[in-house]
């Protein structure tokens, strides 16, 4: 149970840094705690003590399996994290070499 709670501090600390912070670097890590956490909890949904991996041995013994759905899950929204991270830092740089800020409040001021 403890480690859920994680999960959702470690959201919520995320969505306090997309909510309050003006640094666009400070946003883009906020948003990449975000989808840590979520990452997290899916592969914790899918998680069995005591559980095997889902390769069937022999058929005649019963066994208890992990689900492997949350582990596919998160590895593709880990490969979907990659890109969008990336093109939000290249965003994000663009954004600086024009203003020279990762201020959003100088930025809103210029409009230029």
């Amino acid at each position: 149970m403890i480690v859920f709670a994680s999960c959702i501090i470690l959201f919520l600390i995320g969505l306090y840094a997309v909510v309050t912070k003006r640094n666009l670097i400070k946003i883009a890590i906020g948003f990449a705690l975000i989808e840590y956490a979520i990452n997290l909890f899916f592969a914790l949904v899918g998680f069995k003590r005591g559980a095997l991996a889902p390769i069937i041995t022999r058929l005649d013994t019963p066994h208890n399996f992990v689900d492997p759905i949350p582990q596919a899950l998160v590895l593709t929204a880990i490969v979907i994290a990659l890109g969008t991270t990336a093109l939000m830092l290249t965003i994000i740089l663009r954004i600086y070499g024009r203003y020279k800020t990762f201020d959003i409040a100088e930025i809103k001021k210029l409009k230029g």
